[in-house]
């Protein structure tokens, strides 16, 4: 009798204990790791952000970070760019101005999801340090300039717009105008909004652009 009282104590003890958590590892561990620092730059900020707080959010050790990411830069930009969805280019079907739609429209889409509000307060930040946008510099590159340029560059051998307006600067002008609203303004982003910039910045712009003087700052 006392046998089984002590089995049955034993059995009710091993379904009360807290189940022992599972270890993460590959694209698990990294998806977790990843939405751990999102989370981080949403609550707190990049300047506050540590690689402690990133590992105890994500159930890992720090050692895993640093083996993969050397800097707290290096994964915060691998967090955003990995979290943020591949920019399509569109189909060429002749309409400069739908194809410049449907990119930034996608550009509008992301900044209104959750790796988007990080990427927005990270934005924030490095408009006010200007130290921590020279630190980063080295390690970002603008995933919509690639699509936005082959748009550009299907429109020009077309001849609808100057081959001079092939430039990441001025592939740039339409998605750094709706991150600047999404921080300023915040998300979502109303389409009017992209509608605007296509219709009243951009479409002007490249239909009117002339090659710069020679010397001119750029």
């Amino acid at each position: 009798m006392l046998d089984s009282q002590a089995s049955l104590g034993a059995r009710g003890a091993q379904d009360t204990a807290p189940p022992v958590r599972r270890r993460k590892r590959g694209d698990e561990l990294r998806t977790a790791i990843h939405t751990a620092v999102l989370d981080e730059l949403r609550e707190h900020g990049f300047a506050a952000l540590t690689m402690d707080a990133v590992a105890a959010r994500a159930h890992t050790g720090k050692t895993t970070l640093y083996r993969y990411w050397p800097s707290k830069i290096e994964l915060v930009v691998d967090a955003a760019e990995s979290s943020m969805s591949q920019i399509d280019t569109p189909d060429d079907d002749g309409d400069l101005r739908g194809q410049l739609l449907a990119v930034l429209r996608q550009v509008s889409s992301d900044l209104g999801g959750p790796a988007g509000q990080a990427v927005r307060h990270l934005i924030a930040e490095l408009v006010q340090s200007p130290e921590l946008t020279r630190a980063l510099r080295p390690f970002t590159e603008d995933p919509v300039i690639p699509p936005i340029l082959e748009v550009l560059r299907r429109a020009a051998v077309r001849g609808h717009i100057p081959v001079a307006a092939l430039t990441p600067r001025v592939a740039g002008v339409g998605p750094d105008m709706l991150r600047a609203h999404a921080v300023i303004k915040a998300t979502p982003i109303p389409d009017s909004v992209v509608v605007e910039i296509v219709d009243l910045v951009l479409l002007p712009l490249l239909r009117g652009y002339r090659e710069p003087l020679t010397g001119q700052n750029t």
